[in-house]
């Protein structure tokens, strides 16, 4: 039986010379789920570590390094779905948690769904998940981004009259993160690192979607949500059938404008074309076609179907990807 892994870091404007960093972390992401898939582990697995590589990456917008809201709060949302019992996962508006992921994955073994806000808090220190601060989450980037926002949106506020959240007056780590083989470029970069997302405000997901062995499919997506978006909001991301969906034809993993791909439940509509006969390459597009047809938004998304082929499909500028496969010597990586 085939093994394949794709992973994306975020559809959206990647200039040129962040495009480096875009495909190594994404690159690293893949590798580490794909030791999951050779080493004969689940496809749930698999998924699960890759989207906690990009979770811990502060480039991306997720867990470490996501965007803020409005009022200077770090959201967080996650889901996460195997296809042969379509047992899932969510969890969304959730603080305090550094992989967001990996807490979905505890819902998806539990009775429940989806769970939001203090909620899934709660879950999260009954399962025994240790609840982090805010600023252990926060890049400078993020911080400088929201402080400059407030001071637009206040007009005539200054820097020290501006009202702030107590823990942004606390100093925001610069530790840089080594992996255990040598340091890949992006792990050179300080939690302090530039986004590899010029306009963030719509984009900055991250995913993965994996087959393993035994033929299961799964799929995972993690995001910090919309720039400067209001306390509460919640977009496809952890919606199954919208931003993420897996069933025993393919695995989704969406990125993009989060409202329109609730309107058009883009993730289930993937796996449909899929389920009709269409290749996974073939699906991507026609989904994306789909998108471009009845929105304005704009996004991708990644797919692996039970045959092991993978199909991917944006219409943004850029997607930053990485997707290994049965027969291959190492990630085919691109923008």
């Amino acid at each position: 039986m085939p093994i394949a892994i794709v992973v994306h870091g975020g559809a959206g404007l990647i200039p040129e010379e962040r495009a480096a960093v875009a495909q190594a972390g994404c690159r690293e992401a893949a590798e580490l789920g794909w030791r999951v898939l050779e080493q004969g582990g689940s496809a749930l697995d698999a998924v699960e570590v890759a989207v906690r590589a990009l979770e811990d990456n502060p480039v991306y917008n997720a867990g470490t390094g996501a965007t803020l809201t409005q009022d200077g709060r770090i959201e967080l949302d996650a889901g996460i779905m195997e296809g042969r019992t379509l047992q899932v996962g969510a969890v969304a508006a959730v603080e305090g948690v550094k992989n967001p992921i990996t807490l979905a994955r505890r819902v998806l073994e539990s009775p429940h769904v989806l769970l939001v806000g203090h909620g899934a808090q709660q879950f999260a220190l009954e399962q025994g998940i240790p609840l982090c601060r805010t600023e252990e989450l926060l890049t400078d980037y993020q911080y400088r981004r929201w402080r400059e926002a407030r001071r637009e949106t206040a007009g005539q506020l200054s820097e020290e009259d501006e009202e702030e959240p107590l823990f942004y007056r606390l100093e925001v780590a610069t530790t840089t993160f080594v992996s255990d083989e040598g340091e890949p470029p992006y792990y050179r970069l300080q939690v302090g690192a530039t986004s590899i997302h010029l306009d963030e405000e719509r984009h900055g997901t991250v995913g993965a979607v994996a087959l393993d062995e035994s033929g299961l499919l799964a799929a995972a997506t993690s995001t910090g949500g919309i720039f400067q978006k209001y306390p509460g909001r919640v977009g496809d991301t952890p919606l199954v059938g919208c931003g993420f969906y897996a069933d025993e034809h393919a695995a989704v993993s969406c990125t993009g404008q989060g409202e329109d791909f609730v309107r058009l439940l883009l993730a289930r509509r993937a796996a449909d074309f899929v389920a009709l006969g269409a290749s996974a390459a073939a699906a991507a597009q026609a989904a994306i076609d789909v998108l471009s047809a009845k929105a304005t938004g704009k996004g991708g998304l990644i797919i692996v179907d039970a045959l092991g082929q993978v199909g991917l499909a944006h219409n943004s500028p850029q997607m930053a990807y990485a997707y290994r496969c049965s027969g291959m010597e190492q990630p085919v990586c691109g923008i």
